[in-house]
């Protein structure tokens, strides 16, 4: 479970930027993925890179779903 405040700005920012690469995708289902993707690297020792990690998890599903295509 996500509680801290800058874990929230984080996935925003990491949603905000997939948004501009992945225009195509609902924001609704970028915004979960994000969710989904920080949630789960989050209880591991990589946080100084959970931005990055998050944002290319999310990258591999919308493209393996050919749900977007990247800009």
């Amino acid at each position: 479970m996500v509680n801290d405040a800058s874990d929230e700005d984080v996935m925003r920012q990491v949603a905000e930027k997939l948004a501009g690469r992945y225009p195509d995708a609902s924001r609704t289902e970028l915004d979960d993925m994000v969710r989904e993707e920080f949630s789960a690297l989050s209880g591991r020792p990589v946080s100084s890179y959970l931005s990055i990690l998050t944002e290319r998890a999310v990258r591999k599903r919308l493209k393996k779903t050919g749900a977007a295509a990247e800009q």
